[in-house]
């Protein structure tokens, strides 16, 4: 599909979620309906969550979030958004919060309402 010198450039990973979504017509036959892509997501979601508590393998792990990634990347698609940009965007604004310690585990959040 790819040359495997663009194997780890985002182009490329974008290029080839838009030709799986080609492929198969997702515009024109409901998978880039929104409501339907968070479903899919939450279902690869359960999966993953199912790979961490049954203490299943690195590689079904790897494989239930790159399933996760790749409708996150059609999600950007489908909704016609700019998915790198939003990570950096998102990125810059979680290196100025703060982080707290909630129940023994690190929380970086806005914590609003917390007082």
């Amino acid at each position: 599909m790819h040359n495997t010198d663009d194997r780890d450039s985002w182009d490329a990973m974008l290029a080839a979620v838009q030709a799986f979504h080609d492929k198969h017509d997702f515009r024109n036959t409901g998978g880039e309906e929104l409501t339907y892509r968070v479903a899919l997501m939450a279902e690869e979601l359960g999966e993953i969550s199912s790979c961490v508590t049954k203490g299943k393998s690195k590689d079904s792990l790897s494989e239930e979030v790159a399933d996760l990634l790749i409708l996150l990347m059609g999600t950007g698609i489908a909704a016609e958004f700019d998915l790198k940009q939003a990570f950096w965007d998102k990125m810059g604004k979680l290196m100025q919060r703060d982080s707290r310690m909630v129940n023994g585990r690190i929380r970086v959040s806005e914590f609003r309402d917390m007082e």
